[in-house]
């Protein structure tokens, strides 16, 4: 599993810092979160503060409408200034359509809050917080930068707050080892430079090493580094959710405390419950992709998540029958392609210079391999297939494969006991029983 070498573990007591309702074996009803998140935050002070809720995108699953309707429900009254910040990264923007999905209301539900998309394209909209020296990132990363010094860039709603308040959730994650917590500051509300690093870091350990790993990583240790230099006071509402097989939300656990801790005690949770352990890899695996999903640059989770336990020489189709780009926010991948990391370290002066988070992206969608620049030869572990509205001549230039979304054998599928098909896939993280952590 994850290269223990470069993860500390989770520094004693700091989960336990953070209050927490539930557990992974447990299904919380509504009402007991709501009243849970009215208890807690009525015991900080919220007043006359301005408070910066940070929520996620469209593309994390979760009873985000419950959180966020409860949380706002606990300070309305006493806040003096409320704006729901949605941490895009460098996603698209959220429509009022969008984000009343998201939020399971009209937006006048919330009279008193301001909703606002991060405009991560504007350089008005964002504050400098200095910068973290080529020295510390060295040391932050145990050596796998050694040159390079960190602008850190984040949105002035942030920086400005009074609170700045994350409610999100906690999953397995191919960058930072678990989501959640600091990860909605940076890359949720920052900028490229912090982005372009912590994403290249995570792609140097390889999304296959990093995704699932509970503890400090090296990534984790740049966006705690980051957040530390925010002015405002940083608290989050947590919570660990799992889609069941009708596609209801089934809350386990809900925590509150500072970033740090609310996402310490929810990762050991999500570990429990995110994380399915099977005896032997699958030749074939077909990852159903949901519509929350709208470009391979989200929907690639289908990707990275089950990576773990194909075999080699295997397939993953990922089915996304209603994605027609790869993506419209990072027209860059098409200049690349997606290739395992030895293809770019490997002919590095040729691609230094592109952004690294769209290498970063590239590296953890195509999975592992080997270069060689010798010869020009590059060798994949697994073969990506595209099934979706995605021309294939345009996943040919993309290197992936293409399938015809309507013409997939589902049948052959179904019966052959080699192929293991996913439901919702992006959510669970599959990894092999020989990896689980003793």
């Amino acid at each position: 599993m994850a290269n223990n070498t470069l993860t500390q573990p989770v520094p004693e007591g700091l989960a336990e810092r953070a209050a927490l309702l539930g557990s992974a074996t447990e299904t919380l009803t509504e009402d007991q979160a709501r009243s849970f998140i009215a208890e807690q935050l009525a015991g900080y002070d919220f007043d006359d503060k301005n408070v910066c809720v940070v929520i996620p995108d469209g593309t994390r699953s979760g009873p985000h409408g419950l959180m966020i309707q409860a949380a706002y429900d606990a300070i309305a009254d006493r806040a003096s200034k409320i704006t729901i910040l949605i941490a895009l990264g460098t996603h698209a923007d959220m429509s009022v359509e969008a984000i009343e999905k998201l939020v399971e209301a009209p937006l006048d539900r919330f009279p008193k809050a301001e909703f606002v998309n991060h405009d991560w394209h504007n350089p008005d909209a964002i504050a400098t917080l200095g910068t973290v020296p080529a020295e510390e990132i060295e040391r932050l990363t145990k050596g796998l930068l050694t040159d390079r010094p960190m602008d850190v860039q984040i949105n002035k709603l942030c920086a400005e707050a009074d609170v700045n308040l994350v409610i999100g959730p906690v999953f397995p994650h191919e960058v930072v080892g678990f989501s959640g917590g600091n990860k909605y500051f940076f890359p949720g509300c920052s900028v490229h430079d912090v982005i372009d690093i912590s994403h290249w870091v995570g792609a140097l350990i390889t999304a296959s090493d990093i995704i699932g790993t509970l503890g400090i990583t090296p990534v984790r240790q740049l966006i705690d580094t980051a957040s530390d230099m925010i002015p405002a006071e940083k608290m989050a509402i947590t919570y660990v959710a799992t889609t069941g097989d009708d596609h209801s939300t089934n809350l386990h656990t809900v925590a509150f405390g500072d970033t740090k801790s609310a996402w310490a005690a929810n990762a050991k949770v999500a570990a429990q419950t995110h994380i399915k352990y099977v005896d032997a890899p699958y030749p074939r695996i077909v990852s159903k992709v949901p519509e929350m999903y709208e470009d391979l640059w989200t929907g690639a989770k289908g990707v990275y998540k089950m990576e773990p336990v194909c075999a080699d020489g295997g397939e993953i189709i990922v089915y996304a029958p209603h994605i027609t780009e790869i993506s419209e926010m990072h027209p860059g991948i098409g200049t690349i392609g997606y290739h395992c990391i030895e293809y770019f370290t490997k002919q590095w002066d040729k691609f230094k210079d592109h952004p690294w988070g769209e290498i970063a992206h590239s590296t953890h969608v195509r999975g592992l391999g080997s270069y060689d620049p010798e010869t020009g030869v590059e060798t994949l572990r697994c073969r990506i297939t595209l099934a979706s509205q995605v021309p294939p001549e345009v996943c040919e230039h993309y290197n992936l494969g293409y399938a015809n979304p309507d013409e997939l054998p589902w049948e052959e599928f179904a019966a052959d006991p080699e192929t293991l098909i996913v439901e919702h896939a992006g959510e669970i993280l599959h990894r092999l029983a020989s990896d689980r952590p003793e």
